[in-house]
């Protein structure tokens, strides 16, 4: 299963549940989870972090 079908499912779960259950603080989940998962893959590139964030943050 491919990355993108997990956010797809996570998102599309999290808005049904926020637009059945009126809690709208649940569309965040889907958010955190991306913003989780391109931290963990930031960590797991093999050069130090702090080159590895100079090089993200330089890309044009």
């Amino acid at each position: 299963m491919d990355i993108q079908y997990f956010f797809l499912i996570i998102t599309l779960i999290c808005l049904t549940i926020a637009l059945w259950k009126k809690r709208f603080i649940l569309l965040l989940v889907p958010v955190v989870v991306i913003v989780v998962y391109i931290i963990v893959e930031i960590l797991l590139v093999p050069a130090p972090l702090l080159e590895t964030i100079k090089f993200i943050f330089s890309l044009n």
